[in-house]
């Protein structure tokens, strides 16, 4: 806080309105007058107005009154709970974008697009909405509006399973042909659709190598899509390596979830 003392600022009757150099006491008292906090030197409201009686008030800079990290000025949500995460408008954070605060969310981490009650949970409506089609509700849809005829995994994912790649290999073997001809229907279907082909793996072996393969593995699988017509400019690849799990890697059942490739339509 800055303070300031200047001589009076106005006078109305027999009340004083003076910049203090002094420093309003803990307690909250009167109001804000333009970026000023007002307070009076007596105790009790009956004090002011008397013969004499000044009102103080200091200047407010660089203020948090709650505590949450954004000053005052910037605050558009005064009075957070202490130690209640906030966003840069200091109002709390809703981290899965479902339209309930952090604080008052009872389900946490709902896929984009569910349908929630007021305390963040699906409602009972949503348990049967599946709005692409796919065989997996919203409510657990982690890749919403997949286009019709895409094979998604339980989590409503367009995932091309159990390509069977050997051990650091890149090859696409025939056994895995229908496989890709499926997605290739899919993109023919829809010519105005665009993807991106992601590589994924593990978390066993070296960091690099498996990003280096994950983009390898993402790069067959395009050049089997444009060899059969599909334009190389509908298709972005990149390699994500262990980079984004859908499973634990600590079992084996989770391991081999994570090892995959997976087409997500670009918007």
């Amino acid at each position: 806080m800055r303070i300031s003392r200047v001589k009076t600022l106005a006078t109305f009757g027999l009340l004083s309105l003076s910049l203090a150099s002094c420093a309003p006491p803990a307690a909250k008292e009167g109001w804000n007058y333009d970026g000023f906090k007002q307070w009076h030197p007596h105790s009790g409201q009956a004090a002011i107005g008397k013969a004499g009686t000044q009102c103080f008030f200091c200047e407010i800079k660089d203020m948090d009154s709650d505590g949450d990290g954004v000053m005052d000025k910037l605050d558009k949500c005064p009075g957070t709970s202490k130690g209640l995460a906030v966003d840069a408008k200091g109002c709390p954070r809703d981290s899965d974008g479902d339209g309930v605060s952090d604080d008052m969310d009872n389900c946490p981490g709902t896929p984009p697009g569910a349908v929630v009650n007021q305390v963040g949970c699906p409602t009972a409506a949503a348990a049967t909405v599946d709005n692409d089609a796919d065989g997996v509700i919203d409510s657990q849809d982690n890749c919403p509006g997949t286009p019709t005829g895409a094979q998604v995994n339980s989590s409503g994912c367009w995932v091309l399973e159990n390509l069977h790649f050997d051990s650091s290999k890149a090859v696409i073997k025939p056994v895995d042909f229908p496989l890709l001809d499926s997605a290739l229907k899919v993109l023919t279907n829809n010519p105005d659709l665009n993807v991106e082909i992601q590589g994924h793996t593990d978390s066993s072996g070296n960091l690099k190598s498996n990003r280096k393969l994950s983009e390898d593995r993402a790069r067959a699988v395009k050049k089997y899509l444009v060899d059969k017509g599909i334009s190389s400019k509908r298709i972005a690849i990149i390699g994500y390596g262990p980079d984004k799990p859908i499973a634990d890697n600590a079992t084996v059942q989770g391991r081999a979830m994570n090892r995959r490739v997976q087409l997500d339509p670009l918007k």
